[in-house]
C-alpha cells in the first residue's frame, strides 16, 4: 500500500478559521498532504482582532505530538504560535528524536498587532527550538526581534539578518518580505550557499490574514512531498500569490479576512 504524505503542525487555534491550525490543516489539505495536529493555545478572534488567548497545558501538547508521532509519522512538522516558555520547552522535549524536516514561523503579533508570544519566551525560542529549525520563516519585524535589531529596510540589510539568523543555528531562513514597500514582493531564502530571491507582483488587498501561517505549511507540505528546500519554498511562494489574489472573492469578516486556501479547487 501507498503511504500518503503527512504534515504535523504545532501551532495555536484561530477560531474565524484564517490563520494558525485551521490555516495549516487547509494548507495542507490544499497542497495533497494528509493534515495531523498538536494545538498549542485557544484564541477568540475574528478577522477584527483578538479578544482571547490561552495557553494548553504543557503535558497536553506533549501528549498530543507523541500520539501523532507513535501512530502516524510525519514526513515534516510545522511549528507556529507557541504563545510561552513553558510551551516552547515542551514542544523542544516533544520533538526529540524526530529527523525529518522542522519548519519553524516564529509567531510574535498577530495581523491586527495583538501579541501572541511573551517576550520571556523568545530568549526560549532561540535556545530550544531555532537551532532545531531547517527551515525559519520569520517576517521581518520578527527577525528584527529576534536579532535585537530595527527591522531591515533593504536587500542588504534583509539578507544580513537573515545570515545572522543562520548564525543561531537554523539552516535556512526565508525573510518574508510582506512587510516591505514596493511593487513586487521578494522573499528571500538565506542558506550557507547564498541567497536565492523570489518575487511576485504585489497585491493591493486587506485580505492577508493567516499568509504567514500559510506559507510556512505550505513549505512543510512540499518538504513532506520531497522537494528540497529551494523548490519547496518556490512553489509555496507561488501557491500563497494564487491564495492572495482570490482572497477578495472569499468575502469573509469586516477586517483582514484570510487568504484564499482552496483557490485552486473552488468554482
Amino acid at each position: 500500500m501507498t503511504r500518503h504524505a503527512t504534515a504535523l503542525t504545532i501551532a495555536g487555534s484561530d477560531s474565524g478559521g484564517g490563520a494558525g491550525i485551521q490555516a495549516d490543516l487547509k494548507t495542507f489539505s490544499a497542497l495533497g498532504v494528509y493534515g495531523t495536529s498538536a494545538i498549542t493555545a485557544i484564541t477568540a478572534q475574528n478577522t477584527r482582532g483578538v479578544f482571547a488567548v490561552e495557553g494548553v497545558s504543557p503535558v497536553v501538547i506533549g501528549a498530543q505530538i507523541a500520539a501523532v508521532l507513535d501512530d502516524i509519522p510525519p514526513q515534516a512538522i510545522k511549528i507556529g504560535m507557541l504563545a510561552s516558555s513553558e510551551i516552547v520547552a515542551a514542544v523542544a522535549e516533544a520533538i526529540t528524536g524526530y529527523t525529518g524536516p522542522v519548519v519553524l514561523d516564529p509567531v510574535m503579533i498577530a495581523k491586527s498587532g495583538d501579541a501572541l508570544l511573551a517576550r520571556d519566551a523568545e530568549a526560549a525560542l532561540i535556545e530550544w527550538l531555532l537551532p532545531r529549525a531547517d527551515v525559519l520563516t520569520p517576517n521581518l519585524p520578527e527577525a528584527a526581534r529576534l536579532l535585537h535589531r530595527s527591522p531591515a529596510c533593504d536587500a542588504h540589510e534583509t539578507e544580513a539578518q537573515g545570515r545572522a539568523l543562520l548564525g543561531l543555528g537554523a539552516r535556512a531562513v526565508v525573510m518574508k518580505g510582506g512587510h516591505a514597500a514596493g511593487p513586487t514582493c521578494i522573499d528571500r531564502l538565506v542558506t550557507a550557499s547564498g541567497v536565492t530571491a523570489f518575487e511576485q507582483p504585489r497585491i493591493a488587498t486587506r485580505n492577508t490574514h493567516g499568509t504567514g501561517c500559510s506559507l510556512s505549511s505550505a513549505i512543510a507540505a512540499e518538504l513532506a512531498r520531497g522537494a528540497g528546500v529551494e523548490q519547496a519554498v518556490r512553489r509555496a511562494q507561488a501557491w500563497l500569490h494564487g491564495a492572495i489574489r482570490a482572497a477578495d472573492g472569499l468575502g469573509i469578516g469586516g477586517g483582514h479576512g484570510p487568504v484564499h486556501h482552496f483557490h485552486e479547487d473552488w468554482r
